[in-house]
């Protein structure tokens, strides 16, 4: 898809007409610390630990520099990708992130409405605060994705799956970094949980097999239930398997970071993989996101598509993952701070500025298409 260039100044109209909305994810985040109690902010802007992972995720890129090239007829910018046969506009997906109803009453429903107009995936989280049926009856026909916490009892797992298919998804994202919740200090320290307050259970009280295992229906026993379900250390490469033989659509692994399990992956019938640390919500001291991406790549040489996730804030980091070989790249924290600040008007002018910070960026570089980036020199200090 080309998009043919646009000035910086028409970025912003939708917002200036009734009211100024931040530019920088610095003031984006200061802004939603404002905006929301103290417990919230802190659960999502926190990571695990120390937040030593959370911090290197974005001091990180700063080791990586692109050398552009000039000269070359950038007036028409072609930031499409294809992916699993379907093209895309850009090479933007929105992270998984539960309980979003933290942020914003309307929560998953306003971020895909806002991701719809465009046509940027979203990722559903199974601890959505919204169900999948709302969801895809919120945003007929755009592209969705569903991201899966493995149940403990795994029929509840394959009718979540099969469910996000009938509503026409178009992959699972199963997550494998999170079998069980990570030390969350600060969390614990505000004794804060979204999940108790009933924020992450949309997917789960519409579920008729996770009812089918509760011996009462009331929001007490649902809660128990999902904290039964969620935490699952003994998810392992045979349940891959069985879910490639209980769906059709593309399965993606998102929590990798050593090569071997990318290769694991591709042994498996995996589709494709997302490079990712959660975020740094998971294990404190861990390797960052961008610093693992080079071998991952390396090791699937081309094979299955690898995606990037974890400390994306401007449109520059973009540049950085893809042309480091990363073929699509995920956002989270940003959207969710763009969520509390504006609501869905929020997360629409939060996407609307990144694109064109991505399209200007593109241009700065030398580059008129994703082909032409993944070429670019890219040099480590």
């Amino acid at each position: 898809m080309t998009t043919n260039f646009k000035s910086n100044d028409n970025v912003v109209q939708d917002i200036n007409s009734t009211g100024y909305f931040p530019i920088s994810f610095e003031e984006l985040e200061s802004t939603a610390k404002q905006t929301l109690p103290a417990p919230a902010f802190s659960y999502i802007f926190s990571g695990a630990g120390g937040g030593e992972t959370m911090r290197k995720n974005a001091t990180a890129f700063a080791k990586y520099s692109i050398v552009p090239r000039f000269l070359n007829n950038v007036s028409n910018i072609d930031s499409s990708i294809t992916l699993f046969g379907r093209t895309y506009p850009s090479p933007l997906l929105l992270s998984p992130v539960g309980v979003l109803k933290l942020a914003n009453e309307m929560g998953d429903i306003a971020v895909a409405r806002a991701a719809a107009r465009h046509q940027i995936p979203f990722i559903q989280s199974t601890v959505s605060s919204y169900s999948i049926e709302d969801v895809a009856q919120a945003t007929n026909g755009s592209p969705k994705w569903f991201q899966l916490y493995w149940s403990n009892q795994e029929e509840i797992s394959f009718n979540m799956v099969k469910r996000a298919e009938k509503a026409g998804y178009e992959a699972i994202v199963l997550t494998v970094d999170t079998i069980t919740l990570g030390w969350r200090e600060a969390d614990m320290r505000h004794r804060f949980s979204p999940l108790a307050l009933g924020y992450g259970q949309g997917n789960y009280e519409s579920d008729k097999v996770f009812l089918s295992t509760l011996e009462k229906y009331d929001s007490e026993a649902i809660l128990q239930g999902i904290i039964d379900n969620i935490n699952h250390p003994t998810l392992n490469w045979k349940h891959v398997a069985k879910l490639k033989k209980r769906t059709s659509l593309p399965i993606l692994l998102k929590g990798i970071l050593h090569p071997e399990d990318a290769l694991l992956a591709i042994e498996h019938g995996v589709d494709g993989i997302i490079v990712s640390n959660h975020g740094g919500r998971q294990l404190d001291g861990v390797i960052s996101s961008i610093d693992a991406l080079p071998d991952v790549v390396k090791s699937v040489n081309g094979q299955i598509p690898v995606l990037y996730d974890s400390g994306i804030r401007r449109g520059i980091d973009v540049l950085k993952a893809i042309a480091l070989g990363a073929d699509a790249v995920l956002i989270g924290r940003p959207f969710v701070y763009s969520l509390a600040v504006g609501g869905e008007a929020g997360v629409h002018q939060f996407l609307a500025n990144f694109l064109q910070d991505l399209q200007t960026s593109m241009m700065l570089a030398g580059v008129s298409n994703l082909k032409e980036l993944r070429s670019l020199k890219m040099v480590r200090s």
